[in-house]
């Protein structure tokens, strides 16, 4: 089975490294102490405490586990590569033709992602659309929404 590359900034691997420490280290020795406790109170079957605390534990070490290939599969990009071609770390702004609003993102890996802090995915439609292209260009993107074109203001 081939492995699927993740890029990740410095900060995002920084950030999943903290996330991982956390839940191996925090949360689930103290799941693992909920647990014996709920054990000692007796039948397991109707022990409500006992159930839901296995699940939480089967999430977390779920997690652990996504986190753990992420980290392991990961390729550190630079914040701001070098250049003045959209990558994998750039932030760019751009705006929509007959808007006068401008937007700035992050293009970043699919595990950093986060729209509402200005991270989008490289594989998004809009990252995959700016991928490649310089300052001054005009992008076509087709996303569910519809068709948008945009021009690209800054790349840094």
């Amino acid at each position: 089975m081939a492995t699927e590359m993740t890029y990740l900034t410095a900060a995002g691997r920084s950030t999943l490294e903290e996330e991982l420490r956390d839940l191996q280290e925090r949360r689930r020795p103290r799941l693992i102490k909920r647990l014996r406790e709920a054990r000692a109170q007796g039948d397991l079957k109707e022990n409500a405490d006992y159930q839901d605390t296995r699940e939480q534990l089967g999430f977390l070490d779920g997690r652990v586990q996504e986190i753990e290939a992420v980290l392991r599969n990961a390729k550190v990009v630079p914040a701001s590569p070098a250049g003045d071609e959209v990558a994998v770390g750039s932030r760019v702004q751009i705006q929509e033709i007959g808007e006068d609003e401008i937007e700035e993102y992050q293009i970043v890996g699919s595990a950093e992602a986060d729209p509402r802090a200005g991270k989008i995915s490289y594989g998004s439609p809009v990252g995959a659309a700016l991928l490649g292209k310089k300052k001054g260009r005009k992008v076509t993107v087709k996303a569910p929404g519809g068709e948008f074109t945009y021009r690209i203001v800054k790349v840094n």
